[in-house]
């Protein structure tokens, strides 16, 4: 238990001339009104109020403060009473008392209106005494550092998730770092123990190692950074919160391999512009990842925070998050407003920093006419979490969204069966569209339809990385089945062709060797890498009969194409990448010519589809169907393409038209002439041409008939 000595002497290092008699009037009281209580660690209760003040004192508050700290719970929990407070130490100390007391006095018992009313009185103290809020915030620190004393785990789930509902965030609100980093870490390891000895685990895994990391970074730039003439610096290397990496995890949905800056470093200088300058230094040395950068010196947070944010690519080609600050910076980003706050008697919050925190008064003149608690707890967390919406279910639970969340959104937040069963959605009991934008304060809920799949086009509206991930997801998985039939039929066509049974080399665990050889452990795996094109059957062949290939060879020297890669020429004049004897479908939109830069799509039961490589249709595709294709040299097919002239009207025009194609040698298909009022022919040509070179002559040639305005190759359909 820290003695009140210990608090004293930590005044009197940062205010000499404090008048600590009123410290030591208080500790006196608060013991004798406590006297034979005794906490639930067995310790004596005034352990309590003296851990609360050692923290307001590390806070570097003024004796008034830490005086109110001393006795924060003797209304609440003794037979004090607040005119006997201010009878003894003043009404200064005992308006601070009442305050924090009025914070505590909560016995409501809808949980809604409990954190409601909770924010409402805490809003309050706020912008009636600042310092309120502190002692309070001070309260919960030291009751979540002593939460495992309490063998309820219900009532320590239950602490911990008000914790991090109302004063972790009040604390970041306010730009206490350090205090809202321990409250949600201690608020973690009891709301979700489980997955908190994950993270520990995890970061905790080749620690040697990454400690080592740490003094590589550090000895690098301290040497170079000195070397550039920086003075009183300081570099810093720690380990990103478990409750931090835990949010980053479940927002992005990564893996824990997936969280790049587990470690940071923090840079501390003396002045601004030795920020930039340092900044400088350090892109010098390692690559900077350019969307990772962030000016927050420019344009500080709304609690005051300030640094300069870059990631770059670091030692060992790991990625390192580092930030560069001044010290006053540094001690405004772990203090807040705390850090503004004068420790001399009677002295208040200067002008500059109360309006940096106006929005405390706005909050409350807001909200001083609402009477409805959930109206409040909207509007309330709105000006707390001003990049989130807040929105209940049906059952009066609160979900935190991104802003522009969608109903969509939402159901996959409750669960990725209810999001992917989401047929529809009420909001405040009203059928909306599931693209709707939701607000804070409404109650949603979701129509589900047993059977019912995710829509692709959800992707175009839904906000959260969760819903995009779990769409993709199943998409993937739709896709991955297709390719697994269309690449079980590619299989069995080319084994049949060369007197093998497919099937029964699967059964026989014959095939299993050629999926070990491609790195895949289920042979499913390896058949559906084919159907999306990544591998071929005659790759498969090789690798599961390695005879045949060595025949094949023996036989007959393999045609090289590109790179040295095995090509086979298709009768339609399309090679493909390693495929034999595989249906070619020229698609309609985009009518590929020889000449054309094309590209192929595996698609289910129809061959490959063959595209122009600037076709619409064609960007749309799923990258995991697209497979190299290329025209053959030797191919004299003749394809179809259509070309719309515009000419004015004339006698002989079509027979002069006909006769350009003709000498042009291209053959005529189909013709379809439409004169209009104005007297401007529009004909419409089906020619088939052996390239597009050669349709470019056509086109240069129909060009110089007389009366020709235009020519054009349009689509088929067109």
């Amino acid at each position: 238990m820290i003695r009140i000595t210990d608090i004293l002497d930590i005044i009197v290092q940062y205010n000499p001339d404090a008048d600590l008699g009123i410290i030591d009037r208080a500790y006196i009281y608060s013991a004798r009104v406590h006297h034979g209580k005794v906490r639930l660690s067995g310790e004596p209760y005034l352990s309590h109020p003296l851990e609360v003040a050692a923290i307001l004192a590390h806070m570097k508050l003024d004796v008034e403060s830490i005086a109110a700290g001393l006795l924060h719970d003797v209304i609440e929990d003794t037979h004090a009473t607040r005119e006997e407070i201010q009878e003894v130490f003043g009404p200064g100390i005992a308006h601070i008392v009442s305050g924090v007391t009025m914070l505590s006095r909560l016995s409501v018992a809808d949980k809604i209106v409990r954190q409601a009313e909770s924010l409402r009185k805490m809003i309050l103290a706020m912008a009636d005494d600042i310092r309120v809020v502190l002692i309070k915030l001070a309260d919960r620190l030291h009751v979540m550092r002593t939460l495992k004393y309490h063998e309820d785990r219900e009532s320590r789930v239950m602490i911990s998730r008000e914790t991090l509902d109302i004063y972790a965030p009040i604390a970041s609100r306010l730009g206490i770092f350090w205090l809202k980093q321990e409250l949600e870490d201690i608020a973690f390891f009891h709301s979700l123990p489980e997955e908190y000895a994950r993270i520990d685990t995890l970061v905790n895994r080749a620690k040697e190692e990454k400690e080592n990391y740490i003094d590589e970074v550090k000895e690098k730039l301290t040497e170079r950074l000195t070397a550039e003439g920086m003075k009183n610096l300081s570099i810093k290397g720690r380990y990103k919160q478990h409750y931090s990496i835990y949010q980053k995890m479940m927002s992005q949905n990564l893996p824990f391999d997936q969280v790049y800056d587990i470690i940071a470093f923090r840079v501390i200088v003396d002045l601004k512009f030795q920020c930039y300058q340092a900044m400088g230094i350090i892109h010098d040395m390692w690559k900077p990842i350019h969307y990772k950068f962030k000016d927050y010196i420019g344009v500080p947070k709304p609690n005051l925070y300030q640094s300069l944010h870059t990631t770059v690519i670091g030692p060992r080609g790991q990625r390192v998050e580092i930030q560069l600050r001044t010290w006053e910076m540094d001690n405004v980003a772990e203090s807040g407003i705390a850090a503004h706050w004068s420790y001399k008697e009677g002295a208040a919050i200067d002008e500059k920093t109360g309006k940096t925190f106006a929005w405390l008064r706005n909050l409350v003149e807001n909200q001083e006419e609402t009477t409805d608690s959930n109206e409040f707890l909207e509007n309330v967390k709105i000006d707390l979490y001003p990049n989130e919406i807040y929105v209940f279910t049906p059952g009066g639970d609160i979900q935190t969204l991104p802003k522009g969340a969608t109903p969509v959104d939402f159901a996959y937040q409750i669960h990725t069966e209810v999001g992917e069963q989401c047929t529809g959605a009420k909001v405040d009991g009203k059928l909306v569209p599931l693209a709707q934008q939701l607000t804070t304060g409404s109650t949603v809920s979701i129509v589900t339809t047993k059977g019912h799949h995710p829509s692709p086009d959800w992707l175009n509206f839904v906000k959260t990385v969760k819903a995009k991930t779990k769409i993709r997801h199943w998409i993937k998985i739709q896709e991955k089945e297709r390719s697994i039939a269309l690449g079980r039929e590619m299989c069995e066509k080319l084994f049949r062709k060369r007197n093998f049974n497919f099937n029964a080399l699967v059964k026989s665990g014959e095939v299993d060797q050629a999926a070990e050889a491609f790195g895949f452990k289920e042979v499913e795996d390896l058949i559906a890498q084919v159907g999306f094109g990544k591998v071929t059957p005659l790759q498969i062949l090789h690798k599961t009969v390695p005879e045949e290939a060595k025949e094949k060879e023996d036989i007959k020297p393999r045609e090289r194409g590109l790179g040295g890669k095995s090509r086979k020429r298709n009768r339609d004049g399309v090679v493909v990448k390693g495929l034999d004897d595989i249906l070619i479908k020229f698609s309609k939109c985009c009518n590929p010519l020889p000449g054309d830069a094309i590209v192929g799509f595996i698609t289910q039961g129809q061959g490959v589809a063959v595209h122009r490589k600037n076709c619409i249709n064609a960007q749309k595709m799923s990258p995991e169907r697209k497979i190299e294709v290329q025209w053959s040299e030797s191919d004299t097919e003749s394809y179809p393409v259509r070309v719309r002239i515009r000419s004015s009207d004339r006698s002989g025009l079509l027979a002069d038209v006909a006769s350009t194609i003709s000498r042009a040698k291209a053959d005529i298909i189909n013709a379809h002439t439409e004169t209009t009022d104005y007297g401007v022919v529009n004909s419409y040509f089906t020619i088939a041409v052996e390239s597009k070179s050669q349709l470019s002559k056509v086109i240069s040639d129909l060009r110089r008939v007389k009366h020709v305005k235009d020519v054009k190759r349009i689509l088929i359909d067109e």
